[in-house]
């Protein structure tokens, strides 16, 4: 029987240093000179999911609460939920692990049909307003919020984590097939603030280490 192998769509030119084998992908834990920040992160082998129900709020999938209202956000042990819009809610699992959905008709995996990325560091806010009308600073909402709307042209869910922290972050979600496009627009846009790729172990360090959501 062959095996099976998952690839992200994102590829960067700097070289791996350090790699670890999680189910049928290879994930990138470190590169070479990764530098001090802001960093580009690949999270596309962390599982997601779309969840969707007449009534949302009445269920917990995954014994997780679905926020309220479109927009709001809940971020609990490494688990992202947000709420899109009256009857969907996106899952993004942040710590890894992968969830057996199968059978349940009210959950989609959209691991392999998107990519998702991360903006860590004092400046991505800066990088952002070069490629997106959307306003990611100014939002009334407390941490963690959802916008949905174009990112570097590209149609993207973007769920801005920290903003009021020194070491704010955003993480962004759009087709697959848009990955490359994608890197090389924000890295283009990041060069004058020093913006290189960083490995997923720097990600889950900063999540571990976050500040807790504003209130």
């Amino acid at each position: 029987m062959n095996e099976i192998y998952r690839r992200s769509p994102v590829m960067f030119d700097n070289q791996a240093l350090r790699t670890e084998q999680r189910g049928d992908w290879t994930v990138v834990l470190s590169y070479q000179n990764e530098g001090s920040g802001p960093f580009l992160i690949d999270l596309s082998p962390m599982p997601r999911y779309d969840f969707q129900d007449r009534q949302p709020k009445r269920l917990k999938p995954l014994d997780l609460s679905i926020p309220n209202d479109p927009g709001q956000c809940l971020l609990q042990d490494g688990v992202l939920v947000q709420r899109m819009n009256r009857t969907q809610a996106s899952i993004w699992m942040l710590n890894g692990a992968e969830v057996d959905v199968a059978g349940d008709p009210a959950f989609t995996e959209t691991t392999d049909a998107t990519v998702c990325l991360a903006l860590l560091g004092k400046t991505i806010f800066r990088i952002a307003e070069k490629v997106s009308a959307l306003d990611l600073e100014n939002i009334e909402n407390p941490n963690p919020v959802l916008l949905q709307g174009p990112f570097s042209r590209v149609p993207c869910q973007v769920v801005v984590i920290d903003r009021f922290s020194e070491a704010p972050g955003i993480l962004l979600t759009c087709s697959r097939g848009y990955a490359q496009d994608m890197v090389r627009g924000l890295l283009a846009a990041g060069r004058e603030f020093d913006l290189a790729p960083a490995g997923e172990a720097l990600f889950s360090e900063w999540l571990r280490h976050r500040p807790p959501d504003a209130q």
